[in-house]
């Protein structure tokens, strides 16, 4: 399978520059644009998630207290 795998990779031409990596513009680094968006999400989306696990790390916390005898309900 693997015998003639030289042979292969030197039979194919291999482009020198890829056309999707083409910069449009010859002079300076491209710059990013600044977003709004972290992860694809508004701040009002980003609270909203932080919140909820923030909500979750203290229920499975109790959970896990109340579970292992550390503290009791009454």
């Amino acid at each position: 399978m693997f015998d003639n795998l030289r042979d292969q990779a030197k039979a194919t031409p291999v482009p020198d520059e890829d056309p999707k990596f083409e910069s449009t513009t010859s002079s300076g680094p491209i710059r990013r644009e600044a977003t709004k968006h972290f992860l694809g999400m508004t701040s009002e989306q980003r609270f909203f998630v932080t919140f909820i696990l923030m909500i979750m790390v203290c229920i499975l916390g109790t959970m896990c207290l109340l579970v292992t005898g550390r503290i009791s309900l009454f």
